[in-house]
């Protein structure tokens, strides 16, 4: 049964006497916390090592760069810092730290007098591409009295110049100016480089921080010293801009407020605060006609290609934003704990932000497009094998947005610049997508065509749209025919678990084949063609169940490769089975892959196959959410259990050592991969 954890750190000794600094997590301790999470360049986290405290702590991007963030709160004239480590004043009190889907929520105890609540909000509008469009994130401080008394309370905040460039010898400048409700610094790389990058940080983009300009506002721009020391001093800022431009790590350059609260007694006082990037151009992709061409950010149909309207109309959304975010948080906590439980819930919360920062919306209204990035493992963009596990999430959340993400690779393969006759894995280096006219993309023919026949289907089945189908019909039945050739017998090649190395008559690659036949026999039913594929998917299946099965033991198994009685592997693609509701694969395979599971458990994971003892979050709750009910709470609560104990403190891997629950040794580190959407296997099943 979940509970939630306590962490208690000693953090000083005087006179024999402890100072204790406590913080409690809900639902869970995290791996890593998501703060401003909405894209991949709006992706800050704090490490949880191995406790999530954000006073004395730099937030930072998901690559573990240091985001400078700085944070401090006076009280009756004594500074506390409560965000960021740059200052040497007292550290609060965190009393808790809880998080949903959308937010993360931090409480601190600011000398026994004050409490402050700070709530950083990302939200989902996975319905309203208007609002998803947008880079920004919301920062909420509140305080109130904690003793009864009334209190003196000013409220900081800073950002720096590292937000801006990967490459910390790039020059900036900045600006501070007014909208009618608001305050904002603005700042920017000198040298922008359309669709550059240095250490996985857009080159390009102008970032935006601001606040509302209520009578208590003070402001400044200058060096990390100066203003910091400005607040620490006086309790409020000078309202002056440094006007000498210079690089990120030259004397620091920050851009901060400050809020005078007033007399503050029992009831909330709040200020808001929003952080985020606005690209005009988002992405280069070659599309339908061969060429890389533009790609605009979807904001800017919205908001009149206008930065001023765009921040304007974000910080004014506040509480029809606060207000969707949390009926989504209690939609997605109630569905998981119906499906899986607590622990269920536990993960589902911790995996939406994650998988929509790395999503980049583009294009029009009437033709949007939103791109992948394929974080951390190598940066491809609109990986097909990286969207396949994500896909659990669209469709639970609205599978609308499923043919967003496929349209690039259609249009991009339909085009005829892909020379190859499987599907493309991939379509370059984001935010570059400009396809492999040499045929020379990563090479997983049998995956990528069973995701593509597989996902498109599941976004028609969902939406209704047939018309889908029939629009892409000739290369989807181009793609069938290659499983016809490769699936039952699958040649040397990879899977999608690539970090494993190629392996010859793959028992899981091959089921996924056979099922992307059967799923084509339906796209043919629903497009009127006639259906080659359906005879072919059932005299494959029953020759795979020969081959695949290891009957020879007390608990009979699907082998990781065809006739290697010592291996086995989870066996996710079956998935798919239930997933498009076809009643192809015998319940009793189902069955007996469940009650193998639980023999080969180990301490945080039932191991992705006998190679390692890495396994993959994704894929055990796509295994979970097919198999019995004992099975299905083992893998929910052994994920749920790693969630909390393991010592992996960035942003949440799906790859670790399912005993040690660390990052695999000698293994690659994944982190703020969008494949954790995954999780939602369970509630992306038809109903």
């Amino acid at each position: 049964m979940w509970s939630p954890k306590i962490a208690v750190i000693v953090a000083a000794m005087c006179c024999g006497m402890a100072t204790v600094r406590a913080s409690t997590y809900k639902p869970a301790r995290p791996p890593a916390v998501p703060l401003t999470v909405r894209t991949p360049y709006l992706n800050s986290w704090l490490q949880c090592e191995p406790e999530c405290l954000l006073p004395d702590n730099w937030p930072r991007h998901w690559t573990t760069q240091i985001l400078g963030w700085q944070g401090l709160v006076a009280v009756d004239g004594k500074v506390f810092n409560w965000m960021g480590k740059a200052s040497q004043n007292t550290v609060v009190n965190q009393l808790s730290l809880e998080y949903t889907s959308t937010k993360s929520i931090f409480v601190f105890d600011v000398d026994g007098k004050v409490n402050l609540t700070v709530t950083f909000l990302s939200p989902v509008f996975a319905d309203d591409l208007s609002r998803q469009s947008q880079q920004f994130s919301y920062i909420s401080a509140k305080a109130k009295s904690a003793d009864g008394g009334t209190h003196d309370v000013r409220l900081y905040m800073d950002v720096s110049g590292e937000w801006a460039s990967g490459d910390l010898s790039q020059k900036i400048t900045w600006a501070h100016d007014k909208t009618n409700q608001l305050d904002y610094h603005t700042f920017q790389r000198t040298e922008q480089v359309e669709y550059g990058e240095n250490g996985e940080i857009a080159a390009w983009g102008r970032w935006y921080f601001t606040t509302g300009s209520d009578s208590g506002l003070s402001w400044q721009i200058g060096s990390d010293q100066v203003v910091r020391n400005q607040f620490a001093t006086n309790q409020t800022l000078a309202n002056t801009v440094d006007d000498t431009f210079r690089a990120v790590q030259d004397n620091w350059p920050v851009f901060g407020f400050s809020h005078d609260l007033g007399d503050v007694g029992n009831g909330d006082v709040e200020r808001l605060f929003t952080l985020g990037l606005i690209q005009d151009n988002v992405i280069h992709f070659a599309g339908i006609n061969k060429t890389l061409d533009a790609v605009p950010g979807l904001w800017q149909s919205y908001f009149n290609h206008d930065d001023r309207h765009a921040i304007d109309a974000f910080y004014d959304d506040y509480q029809y934003a606060a207000a969707h975010s949390n009926e989504l948080d209690k939609t997605i906590q109630q569905d998981s704990v119906k499906a899986g439980g607590q622990d269920y819930a536990a993960i589902t919360t911790l995996t939406v932000r994650q998988s929509f920062g790395a999503l980049q919306f583009g294009g029009t209204p009437s033709k949007p497009y939103i791109f992948l990035k394929e974080i951390s493992s190598n940066s491809d963009i609109q990986t097909v094998d990286v969207i396949f596990p994500a896909y659990p999430i669209v469709l639970y959340l609205n599978a609308t947005l499923a043919r967003y993400l496929l349209d690039p690779l259609f249009e991009n393969q339909e085009s005829g610049a892909y020379p190859n006759k499987w599907a493309e894995h991939d379509l370059g280096t984001f935010p570059v997508a400009k396809g492999y006219p040499s045929g020379n993309d990563e090479p997983m023919p049998l995956e990528e065509c069973g995701n593509m026949v597989i996902m498109t289907l599941a976004y028609a089945e969902r939406t209704g749209d047939t018309s889908y189908l029939k629009k892409h019909y000739p290369i989807l039945s181009q793609w069938a025919e290659f499983l016809v050739e490769d699936s039952l017998i699958p040649s040397n090649q990879l899977s999608t678990d690539d970090f494993a190395g190629t392996l010859a008559n793959q028992t899981n690659l091959a089921i996924k084949g056979i099922i992307g036949l059967k799923a084509m026999s339906r796209i043919a039913n629903l497009t009127s063609n006639s259906d080659n594929w359906g005879a072919i998917a059932d005299e494959y299946l029953e020759h795979w169940k020969v081959l695949a099965i290891n009957n020879d033991t007390d608990l009979p198994h699907t082998t990781l490769s065809y006739g290697d009685k010592n291996s086995h592997g989870l066996l996710y693609n079956i998935y798919a089975d239930k997933l498009l509701d076809l009643n192809f694969v015998d319940q009793s395979i189902f069955d007996m892959q469940s009650n193998f599971y639980q023999s080969i458990a180990l301490k945080y994971a039932v191991p992705l196959d006998t190679r390692h003892t890495w396994t993959k979050s994704d894929w055990m709750m796509f295994a979970a959410a097919v198999a019995g009910p004992d099975t299905k709470a083992l893998l929910i609560n052994k994920l749920a259990t790693w969630v909390s104990d393991t010592t992996t403190n960035r942003a949440m891997t799906d790859l670790y050592d399912a005993e040690t629950g660390g990052y695999p040794q000698n293994g690659p580190t994944f982190v703020a991969r969008p494949v954790v959407g995954g999780t939602f296997a369970l509630l992306a099943l038809p109903s």
